[in-house]
């Protein structure tokens, strides 16, 4: 099973242009796919329901779609009915088997009254099943600000990872009647989870030795059983390698795929993509064989 995650700038690439048809063909390979900085209706990118209109570009895939930012931006039409339509700014999953549950977790924010643009940052959620073995998969996108700023967002995904078998899928019990199963029921909610997307830190930062754990040393990571694996690193490459995107004229690798521990012996490869050229950052793709 293929997978990749890639922070699409709204689909302005390393050329200034806004073209969602190239970033549709740099992920079209993928099993699952997870994108962040999708929008809607923002005049920057031409007023488009970008969600919708990858889907349509992607069809062989299911997809949800959860934001962060929800602004108004409706309009008045010439015989004076509204338009209702929101503004935003999130994260998508699409994938080629059906998701079977999708929730959007908000994460923790600091306001800014200064220069610091500090956005509502959000990772979506959707249960998948693969065979008979159900995976939690999350499109995540941390702030950009600060070390500081994301440890708070850190703690919540691993809150929520945690928490998950706990707090069980959006419907469950038994004997609740036809009128609540006639339409089927999503199952219980799995231990095994995968993280992908723009943490915007890098490796070796708190923030990625929160997910993986401290490294030890005798050469190796103190990982929690319920912890995650990087699989970058999982698959051979050094923890300093790769770039995935270019800040402040520094090479740094911001897009990771964490995968719980359970999974870390499933994973085939890890690579960057190196070539696409439809965001400022590059799509990180996995090779997981259930």
């Amino acid at each position: 099973m293929k997978l990749v995650s890639y922070n699409i700038q709204y689909g302005r690439g390393k050329d200034g242009r806004f073209d969602l048809e190239r970033i549709a063909e740099e992920v079209s390979g993928a099993d699952v796919i997870a994108l962040q900085e999708v929008e809607r209706y923002w005049t920057r990118s031409g007023s488009v329901d970008q969600p919708s209109e990858l889907a349509r570009l992607l069809p062989g895939h299911y997809w949800v779609y959860g934001s962060g930012l929800d602004l108004d931006a409706s309009t008045v039409d010439s015989n004076g009915r509204i338009v209702n339509r929101r503004r935003q700014f999130g994260n998508m999953l699409l994938s080629r088997t059906r998701i079977i549950q999708s929730r959007v977790h908000l994460l923790p924010k600091y306001a800014s009254i200064g220069p610091a643009l500090s956005l509502q940052r959000c990772a979506v959620e959707g249960l998948l099943r693969f065979g008979d073995r159900a995976v939690r998969i999350y499109s995540v996108h941390l702030t950009h600000l600060s070390a500081e700023t994301r440890m708070p967002q850190v703690a919540r995904l691993l809150e929520l990872h945690r928490s998950a078998s706990e707090e069980g899928t959006a419907i469950t019990g038994s004997g609740l009647g036809a009128e609540w199963e006639q339409d089927g029921l999503p199952g219980p909610m799995p231990r095994d989870a995968i993280l992908m997307g723009d943490f915007n830190c890098v490796p070796n930062s708190a923030e990625y030795t929160r997910f993986v754990g401290p490294q030890t040393p005798f050469g190796c990571r103190l990982t929690n059983p319920e912890g995650f694996v990087d699989s970058w690193v999982a698959s051979g490459h050094e923890v300093d390698e790769g770039v995935t995107a270019v800040i402040d004229g520094r090479a740094v690798r911001l897009d990771y795929c964490f995968v719980s521990t359970a999974l870390g012996g499933l994973i085939r490869e890890c690579r960057i993509d190196t070539e696409a050229r439809g965001s400022d950052h590059q799509p990180i793709w996995i090779e997981l064989q259930f």
